[in-house]
């Protein structure tokens, strides 16, 4: 699919929202901004300060800022000494049959030595991409902190920004020093990442990221925390997994009372279509375009392996892990009305709209 295209859909289905997102979607998609080492994206919030100290929101704050607290974790006594090899079949970081192309004839016609190299690049541009999303993640929570009406929430905030910087660091490091292979940021998440930057709302920035981004990678985290059988990485992922737990429990508590109670039907009812499409970016960023455009793009069509990741058994398998819990999320936070429920059972998404949501699922539940 085109990238104008893919900004055509966008404006048929909400104009808009379409409209609030272009100048991302312009410097994501046409001017690839995302592909320079360095940018500056700059961001219209206002800075909430508080003189009394006395409104600090909802209790839950005052319990996830003590709970990160003692959550703490130094990256530094991992077991940085673990070799890995990213080739390895009998050791995989990933497993062979969740990359995309698995059982195809292209990649039948690969000797196994290309294999290995594949196998490589894929575990590779995953966490390529979730450094990427960690460092989005990071300069948000600081964001939030300034952003947030309530200064319960600003507490707990300041703890995810140590967080958000700890997950940057081991990602960094893990492929810096274990895979040797780093990835530019996907052109769909990019583009989410410039919008909940530069918007101005505090709420978007919460609703981008805690709920959105956030909840999606504690998805793929626990996806790839199941299968793989590299114990370093495991380690490193059952640790960050903890604090996304907290993250986006948190998101769920700043969010739920505002969309639900306080703002305006006409606001909840934007919220609604943007999280809708930044669900479709999202799904969108799982498609290894990239991956596609380094080893196969000679033996088939970008629509055609578009076509192809989307049946593919790693797509069901992130389909489930992802959005199972992303969508009782936003269920919780009152932005799955019958009114948009539609659309995303249009995507098969919405037989998770039952699921736990994060307030209510267990650390246990997350590593199961």
């Amino acid at each position: 699919m085109s990238i104008l295209l893919e900004i055509t859909e966008m404006i048929s289905r909400n104009a808009k929202v379409a409209l609030d997102l272009f100048p991302s979607a312009y410097s994501g998609y046409l001017m690839q901004e995302g592909k320079q080492p360095v940018i500056d994206i700059k961001s219209q919030h206002a800075i909430h300060y508080d003189w009394t100290y006395k409104h600090f929101g909802n209790p839950e704050f005052q319990k996830l800022y003590v709970k990160a607290k003692k959550g703490q974790w130094d990256a530094d006594y991992l077991a940085w000494d673990t070799s890995v090899d990213p080739s390895n079949f009998d050791l995989p970081i990933f497993p062979e049959k969740l990359q995309p192309m698995y059982g195809t004839d292209m990649y039948r016609k690969v000797d196994r030595k290309k294999q290995g190299e594949m196998l490589h690049s894929t575990i590779s541009w995953l966490l390529s991409q979730f450094l990427h999303g960690e460092q989005g993640a990071l300069y948000a929570a600081a964001m939030t902190v300034e952003a947030t009406p309530w200064m319960g929430a600003k507490y707990y905030g300041s703890t995810q920004v140590m967080d958000e910087a700890r997950h940057v660091e081991v990602f960094h490091k893990y492929i810096d020093t274990k895979l040797n292979k780093l990835y530019h940021i996907n052109d769909n998440l990019f583009v989410v990442i410039h919008a909940l930057t530069s918007t101005g709302d505090w709420d978007l920035k919460f609703l981008g990221m805690q709920i959105m981004i956030e909840g999606l990678a504690l998805g793929a985290f626990g996806m790839i925390y199941k299968f793989t059988k590299e114990p370093l990485l495991r380690e490193l992922l059952k640790q960050v997994i903890s604090d996304e737990s907290r993250h986006v429990h948190y998101g769920v508590e700043a969010l739920r009372d505002y969309y639900t109670k306080e703002c305006s039907e006409s606001v909840r009812r934007d919220r609604e279509d943007w999280a809708y499409e930044v669900s479709i970016m999202l799904r969108n960023r799982f498609l290894f375009t990239e991956f596609h455009e380094e080893y196969f793009a000679h033996a088939i069509s970008r629509d055609n392996w578009i076509k192809m990741v989307v049946e593919s058994e790693i797509m069901s398998e992130f389909r489930i892990s992802l959005f199972s819990r992303l969508i009782p999320n936003l269920k919780a936070i009152g932005l799955l009305s019958d009114r948009i429920k539609p659309k995303y059972e249009s995507l098969g998404l919405l037989r998770y709209q039952d699921g736990k949501a994060a307030d209510t699922i267990s650390l246990a539940e997350l590593l199961m």
